[in-house]
């Protein structure tokens, strides 16, 4: 049995908000949380080279990409589940693949990990259906399993849900330290963290 099919297999005992010993207060998503300039739309790829992982991403596939694949597999979700689904797919792609899907920076918001990049493609609606910016067909075969295995696990859950969950996962808390559960931050979530502390769940799974 492959390390994503065990995953899988036992996946059902990992994740449940209701095992934590508290939830963090709910926050909505506020579309005005930032203000996102010409000079920050294509500020991932640069902010990815000063990440601390030294972890290789197959340079030809962005956010958009795996973002457009997503939705093609969910339908119509929440931007906000959007971002906490892309989220996850970096995550277990860096303990699963031992490199990230994609360069864009994941920054730590009131509300969860948002990629700023994706964010000022959606911003200002609620809902998503596509990314016609992003190529599903540039992801390859391993690509495209990590993201399913992902969606297979937290799609059903709701938007909420993810980020009550985010909310108690280390490398949010790490990257907001010093901040309340309400104030506004925008440090990076490192690849780093991100890949020692899912590679920690995995172990114990």
């Amino acid at each position: 049995m492959s390390d994503k099919e065990l995953f899988t297999f036992t996946g059902s005992s990992y994740g449940s908000v209701e095992t934590f010993q508290k939830q963090f207060k709910s926050n909505m998503f506020d579309e005005n949380e930032t203000e996102v300039t010409s000079s920050d739309i294509n500020s991932g790829k640069n902010d990815f080279e000063n990440q601390d992982i030294d972890k290789k991403v197959d340079v030809k596939i962005s956010v958009f990409d795996v973002a457009a694949y997503v939705l093609k597999k969910t339908g119509t979700i929440t931007t906000m589940k959007l971002q906490k689904l892309v989220y996850y797919c970096q995550a277990w792609s860096l303990v699963w693949d031992e490199k990230p899907l994609f360069p864009e920076t994941i920054e730590a918001w009131a509300n969860g990990p948002v990629v700023r990049d994706l964010f000022s493609f959606h911003r200002g609606n609620f809902e998503i259906s596509s990314v016609p910016i992003g190529n599903p067909d540039l992801l390859n075969k391993k690509q495209k399993d990590t993201i399913d295995i992902v969606i297979e696990f937290y799609g059903d859950k709701s938007s909420q849900w993810l980020i009550d969950l985010t909310h108690q996962e280390k490398p949010w808390k790490d990257a907001r330290k010093g901040l309340s559960s309400t104030d506004r931050g925008y440090r990076a979530i490192k690849l780093d963290d991100m890949a020692n502390y899912y590679s920690s769940l995995y172990e114990n799974i």
